[in-house]
């Protein structure tokens, strides 16, 4: 599961603007909650995105990885910044206790300490959990999980971005030893009762590194493997109560037919790890889980290597897969299909990346074509090359605007937007920028190139450049904007640091 350094090849397209035929209902279709108005939609950023952000209702909390359960990592709603006024921002940097290699949630105008502030949390390679008042520029808190002593500077390590509950009193964050904090947001004191909740029974294997999701009554995460697939280890997906802390539901990618968390050495088969950093989608409609899986054996029966999985939203019980045909070989060369995760095009339809380099469109109510969970292999819709030929280790973000469908996919080499024209993507225009997880907020791409060359930040449909704001270098980590702020950790969690920085850019 290591990132190679990848040389920057691109593929040139055509920048055409035509409006994405097919349905907006049925399953999976994900319309914005309160779009702008369909007229004026991006087309420049000196009228498009200004007059688009104008009209929609302002954007309060970014509260999960992705700003909803489905990830879609896009908003028509305002931010409070435009094109032009975004190239004016100032750059603030706030020292951390440690490096965050994963997106932070912002919560606006929270109670904490006698005032309404906006305060943006976040989890450091080591599990310490910040909250950090963008407007004074200062931690409010710092949660210090038990175990830190043992594991800072070591390989053990935790990328999951945390994520808000709906009453906006707790957050839940990750620690390495394997456990699953609930915190309260004034003061970041861990909640009474059953918390913290372990999720896994080696942490020494099994990673926490995907985002933290919300679904309903309860929070959901999944375990992977650390670098070097150094077994055993299976990854799994876990829901847990939220009021209560208690575990509601287990699917095991690897020995499936084991329905507890299971101890990774009784299991024959090893790895299979749900590492993207969206972990499990929320498909809307259902409410169902998508999760990918990495490199592991599959038999169509038990183990589920190299795969998409759908997941009944209530018993994690596995109702469909989408498995490559070419399943065995992604095994054997390490070309993990689960370096991301399904993203949710709306229409029924979902996008899956992996480190081979390929985008492959699937039926959300047919994954292999056919519907259910079995040893078929195949059925997807259409396949194409990654941006630039390269691995996908980024979420995707999905944009809905005006009955077009957008899409915004990066790698270490290119960044490259499609459009969804009935049931299938077109290319729109691409560069040989590279970008780690792209946020859509408010009518402009954000994309943070992680190797130190800045946060670019474009006119979506047409791939202009507005403004390229100065950033350091970082890895899995991306921005979210709100409340006329963006907000942008940078660092890799391998450089095994103790300290690390909060990019925050404000108005002057």
């Amino acid at each position: 599961m290591r990132v190679p350094c990848l040389s920057p090849v691109i593929v040139a397209c055509t920048a055409v603007l035509v409006a994405a035929c097919g349905s907006s209902g049925g399953e999976g279709s994900v319309p914005e909650t309160v779009a702008a108005s369909a007229a004026g939609a991006a087309t420049s950023p000196a009228t498009g995105p200004d007059a688009a952000a104008s009209r929609a209702k302002p954007l309060g909390d970014w509260p999960l990885f992705g700003l909803r359960p489905s990830r879609e990592n896009a908003t028509n709603r305002a931010t409070g910044i435009t094109a032009r006024s975004v190239r004016h921002l100032r750059r603030v940097r706030v020292a951390l206790p440690g490096t965050v290699d994963s997106s932070p949630i912002v919560l606006r105008r929270l109670r904490v300490r006698g005032a309404a502030r906006d305060v943006a949390f976040a989890t450091t390679t080591y599990g310490k959990t910040v909250a950090v008042d963008l407007a004074r520029h200062r931690i409010l808190w710092t949660f210090t999980p038990a175990g830190y002593d043992r594991v800072k500077g070591t390989s053990q390590i935790t990328n999951a971005s945390p994520a808000a509950d709906p009453d906006r009193a707790f957050v839940y964050a990750a620690s390495p030893d394997g456990l699953v904090h609930k915190l309260r947001v004034r003061d970041g004191r861990e909640a009474p009762g059953a918390w913290p909740v372990r999720v896994t029974r080696d942490p020494t294997h099994e990673k926490l590194t995907s985002s933290f999701n919300v679904s309903g009554s309860r929070l959901v995460v999944v375990t992977g493997g650390y670098i070097g697939d150094a077994p055993p280890y299976q990854g799994h997906v876990v829901s847990i109560e939220r009021a209560t802390g208690k575990v509601a539901a287990v699917f095991n990618s690897l020995c499936s037919d084991r329905r507890e968390i299971i101890q990774p050495s009784t299991c024959a088969s090893s790895d299979s790890a749900i590492w993207a950093r969206s972990g499990a989608v929320v498909l809307p409609g259902s409410g169902d889980l998508l999760v990918a899986t990495g490199n592991a054996p599959f038999d169509g029966k038990a183990d589920w290597g190299d795969s998409v999985l759908r997941l009944d939203a209530a018993t994690l019980r596995l109702t469909q897969n989408w498995t490559p045909a070419n399943q065995a070989e992604l095994e054997s060369t390490d070309a993990d299909l689960g370096s991301t995760a399904p993203a949710v095009l709306g229409h029924g339809l979902l996008l899956q990346g992996g480190k081979d380099a390929k985008l492959d469109v699937l039926q959300a109510d047919k994954l292999n074509g056919t519907g259910g969970a079995s040893p078929r292999q195949g059925g997807q819709l259409q396949t194409l090359t990654a941006p630039g030929g390269e691995q996908v280790f980024t979420a995707p973000a999905v944009w809905h605007r005006g009955g077009r469908t957008l899409v915004f996919v990066t790698t270490n080499g290119a960044t490259q937007a499609y459009r969804l024209r009935g049931r299938r993507l077109q290319g729109l225009w691409a560069n040989a920028h590279p970008g780690t997880s792209p946020v859509l907020a408010g009518g402009l791409l954000y994309v943070h190139d992680p190797t130190g060359a800045g946060l670019r930040v474009y006119a979506p449909s047409t791939g202009r450049v507005v403004a390229t704001l100065p950033a350091g270098g970082g890895h899995w980590g991306s921005p979210v904007v709100t409340g006329g702020r963006i907000v942008l950790p940078e660092g890799d969690a391998n450089d095994h640091l103790t300290r690390g920085v909060l990019d925050v850019y404000e108005r002057r």
